[in-house]
């Protein structure tokens, strides 16, 4: 089973665990902690995730950590847990995994829409609201700048993408005009 994979189970877990309790922001809250902590400590992330250290020293460590980070139970649980299985290299897809399953849950969609020039905070504001009423989900949005586009905006919706970018529309054009001879 792939990592990717192995690590979606464990997020699953965590995710039900967290929703049965009611403690699904604390849950995330403590996962962003120690994604956190790992970024920050390069030496204490290559520990945890070095075949050559042994799963009980890894626990034990942990066990010293845990505690001091006020985590919830599960999500303490699950540390120890993937520290015993010597899977600790899983916990970034872990980490992205279970943020996917709760946007999913809150029906939240990211997306992300890219202009030749940056757009006024108004704007923004507008293209959210029209996004939310298309999809009929709350949306987050990201905006990025990217001059190659002349003009237009690209859309993109997880795996959706809608292009109306004044470069894509001069790209058809001159496509439609070649195959036309």
């Amino acid at each position: 089973m792939s990592t990717r994979a192995s690590a979606a189970r464990y997020a699953r877990a965590l995710f039900d665990v967290a929703l049965h309790e009611g403690i699904l922001d604390q849950a995330d809250r403590d996962l962003t902690t120690v994604a956190d902590l790992l970024q920050h400590h390069a030496d204490l992330q290559a520990v945890l995730v070095s075949p050559a250290v042994p799963a009980a020293r890894k626990r034990s460590l942990l066990e010293a950590i845990v505690p001091r980070l006020e985590l919830s139970g599960p999500v303490g649980k699950l540390l120890l847990l993937l520290a015993d299985r010597d899977r600790f290299a899983m916990f970034p897809d872990l980490l992205a995994v279970f943020r996917d399953r709760v946007r999913e849950h809150r029906r939240i969609l990211e997306a992300e829409v890219t202009t030749a020039m940056p757009i006024s905070a108004e704007r923004e504001a507008q293209l959210r609201q029209q996004l939310t009423a298309a999809t009929g989900r709350q949306v987050t949005l990201t905006t990025r700048v990217d001059p190659n586009l002349i003009g237009g905006a690209v859309t993109r919706i997880g795996t959706m993408v809608y292009d109306g970018s004044l470069a894509s529309q001069l790209t058809r054009l001159r496509e439609r005009l070649l195959a036309g001879h």
